[in-house]
């Protein structure tokens, strides 16, 4: 039977799209901007706030206010639920500040009277992201087509860990946010690793936290990889910029010998969708060019502090 999926997190959108499930999406979320064809679907979430032009500190103090005034982030558009009238909804339970979270879901649902199938998709770690596409494979009645990319997912992987093997591990400094400096948390340190590397700040499963520049000073990382969360190449580029001083103060060598790296967080490393394994890819590059093939200029940059 065809289903009416909305989706309101872009990893959740990618894995129907990745499963060959698009034609049964209906609506997407405010952040869904892949892949582009799906991108006129109706956005049924918006955020309380604009971010367009607003630098990292205050975005980080508008997402506070709002989690402090009205405990979300983002608002559901019920009007444009209601039309769309969903069979399932796609969302999540892990970071009420990354995408609209189940509790808002089921409470939009209630508040208009419709009955569809929650699938929460509450990604923690790289095994987790591989359960929840299976998960949606199950939600949609397309297990097997689930199963299989799983496995050539998995199987990508595979081959940039075996590629790096051999390679000694390179000291890493990630910073998921700089305005305050957040360490990377759930799947991403677990990416570095996976891609030949001493993950330095960070813990695997846990959620990013918040950390002091003092605490970031005398690390002195081989590399820097600055991944500030939902930002593409550009805006990355141009946040390191504004924190440039701070951060050659905590990795002054890796800059200096150009392995201070801006990645597309938002693409690769942010979502717990099928793209992450691109991420471990670009990240291998990175880290061992004479091993894994280069990283495409759309995908990350060198950042240099002059």
């Amino acid at each position: 039977m065809r289903k009416r999926i909305v989706s309101l997190l872009a990893s959740g959108t990618e894995i129907v799209n990745t499963l060959g499930l698009s034609d049964q999406l209906v609506g997407i979320s405010h952040e869904c901007d892949f892949p582009e064809e799906l991108l006129e679907l109706p956005r049924v979430s918006r955020p309380r706030f604009d971010p367009i032009n607003l630098a990292s500190g205050e975005i980080d103090q508008a997402v506070r206010e709002a989690m402090a005034t009205y405990g979300s982030v983002y608002k559901i558009d019920t009007a444009i639920l209601a039309e769309l009238n969903p069979s399932v909804v796609l969302t999540q339970a892990v970071c009420e500040v990354c995408a609209v979270p189940t509790s808002g879901v089921q409470e939009a649902l209630d508040s208009m009277g419709l009955e569809a199938e929650i699938v929460s998709l509450d990604a923690h770690s790289i095994e987790e992201i591989f359960d929840s596409i299976v998960q949606v494979g199950e939600a949609m009645d397309h297990v097997d087509m689930a199963q299989t990319q799983v496995l050539g997912l998995r199987d990508r992987l595979s081959t940039v860990q075996e590629t790096v093997s051999t390679s000694p591990k390179i000291r890493v400094l990630a910073i998921e946010w700089l305005d305050p400096p957040f360490a990377p948390g759930h799947w991403v340190p677990e990416m570095v690793e996976a891609a030949g590397a001493e993950n330095l700040i960070g813990t695997p499963g846990q959620h990013s936290h918040q950390v002091a520049w003092s605490d970031l000073q005398g690390l002195d990382p081989d590399a820097l990889v600055i991944m500030p969360c939902g930002y593409g190449l550009e805006a990355a580029y141009e946040d390191a910029n504004k924190n440039r001083d701070r951060l050659v103060e905590i990795a002054p060598r890796a800059i200096s010998e150009g392995r201070a790296f801006v990645v597309d967080a938002s693409a690769y490393f942010n979502r717990s969708g099928p793209r992450f394994v691109t991420g471990v890819e670009i990240l291998a590059g990175l880290f061992h060019p004479t091993l894994c093939p280069a990283t495409a200029d759309e995908h990350a940059t060198v950042w240099s502090a002059n």
